[in-house]
């Protein structure tokens, strides 16, 4: 199969051999004749197999070939992003697949000013790429119109329907046009967040090119446990012993993005840091001289966890598991990309035990554990596997009463050091469900 046979039109063809695209993936061979079709569309895939690609270029096409011409603050597609980092890099794929094309593509995100997005919206754009915030603000100032809307794509769905986004999303659902096409691409679907893109899309065509919540099988992935404490000296010690050249780690929260930053920029390591806290322009810089290979050691949240598309890179490194388990494929998925292969890593401590199990079952399969010498931990990782149980290793028996002495003396409870029970499991917030309006408008 060839993208002509798709059925897409000669100036997309030349773009994509320009691009050096082949063959179709088996994401984009099933969505592009389907988005062409008009037809709505939920579509699963893992990362790295060119999600971005199968919704793009179909409605590339479509615009190119239907509807008028945009009129002022106005956009005729809109493809929104949980971040500004994807949103940029949708944006710069949209704009390569549309080099031969007469439309207007445009990017819009927070953490920049909103004045030079408002002068560039006022002759409208074609395609507009949009975090959810910025949209709105946007609209509310009027500087964008969706009356003219004909498609709304949800990239990373799952984020964008999740808990932090619901209630955006809830608010740009009443702005658009009732009629209108709608897409939902993501690598993960949990049944929840299934039910509630069924409110949304009109008869939809389901798309599931690989097993549901399954990591790409081109990245080894293993776990190594290790105390709490010691995870920065077990990390500089893998990179030494590895070698490591280029590395994408994931740190929990931002200060922890921070304090492992300045150890390793203490020791003479090329390393810099993403999180939400950095103005954009800080976050864009670091990771285009990370792209370049110019820094060695780039450390993030999950900001960088969906979308991001680092050409070969070799290794990502968890620093802490993600609260979240399916951000654990997204995180390891900027690794083993287009065919490539990867390495992810796991420092795992163990209070992490019960994130382990969740991710060890969401994925359905059981890491593989790795004790680095001399870091063994004192605190000891109970076993896990993919059943999603944690296993508690047997307590020693309680040593005999000392004999003699006068009298009862309590002597405690004797426990072996690393005899540790798991942490508690962690209690889910509420998931606030956005309810979506379908229904006929009341007139004003």
């Amino acid at each position: 199969m060839t993208f002509a046979t798709l059925g897409l039109i000669e100036p997309l063809l030349r773009a994509l051999e320009t691009l050096g695209y082949q063959t179709p993936t088996p994401v984009q061979a099933q969505a592009i004749p389907a988005v062409l079709a008009g037809r709505d569309l939920m579509a699963a895939a893992q990362t790295g197999t060119g999600k971005t690609a199968g919704f793009a270029l179909p409605l590339l096409q479509l615009l190119t070939l239907e509807g008028p011409k945009v009129a002022a603050n106005s956009a005729r597609a809109l493809i929104l992003c949980p971040t500004r980092e994807l949103a940029e890099q949708v944006h710069a794929s949209v704009a390569e697949y549309a080099q031969h094309l007469p439309l207007t593509t445009y990017a819009v995100y927070g953490g920049v000013s909103i004045n030079p997005q408002m002068m560039k919206l006022r002759k409208g754009v074609d395609i507009l790429v949009a975090t959810p915030g910025r949209l709105i603000d946007l609209f509310r100032q009027n500087a964008l119109k969706l009356n003219q809307l004909q498609t709304l794509v949800l990239d990373e769905a799952d984020r964008m329907l999740d808990l932090g986004f619901s209630e955006e999303l809830a608010n740009i659902y009443r702005m658009l046009p009732k009629k209108r096409q709608t897409l939902l691409f993501s690598a993960t679907f949990s049944d929840d967040i299934r039910l509630l893109a069924g409110q949304m899309l009109n008869d939809p065509l389901s798309i599931e090119v690989s097993p549901r919540n399954v990591a790409a099988n081109t990245v080894k992935q293993w776990v190594v446990p290790v105390d709490k404490k010691r995870k920065p000296e077990l990390f500089v010690h893998l990179m030494r012993k590895g070698r490591w050249k280029q590395v994408l780690v994931f740190a929990k929260t931002r200060n922890g993005v921070d304090a492992l930053v300045d150890k390793l920029q203490g020791l003479g390591i090329n390393a810099d840091g993403i999180h939400g806290d950095k103005p954009q322009a800080t976050r864009q810089r670091a990771l285009d001289r990370f792209k370049a290979s110019d820094v060695q050691i780039l450390v993030a949240t999950d900001v960088a966890a969906r979308g991001l598309d680092i050409e070969d890179l070799p290794l990502v490194v968890n620093f802490d598991l993600p609260i979240v388990a399916e951000d654990y494929i997204h995180r390891i998925g900027r690794t083993g990309r287009a065919g490539n292969t990867g390495e992810a890593i796991s420092l795992v401590c163990a209070d992490e035990v019960n994130m382990l199990s969740a991710i060890e079952m969401l994925t359905r399969q059981t890491l593989t554990r790795k004790m680095e010498p001399d870091f063994e931990p004192e605190h000891r990782v109970p076993d896990t596997d993919a059943s999603g149980q944690v296993v508690k290793k047997p307590k020693k028996p309680k040593k005999p009463k000392a004999s003699g002495g006068g009298g009862k003396r309590n002597l405690g409870k004797w426990v072996d050091s690393g005899d540790v029970a798991p942490a508690e499991p962690s209690i889910k917030p509420v998931r606030k469900v956005p309810v979506f309006n379908t229904g006929p408008r009341k007139k004003k």
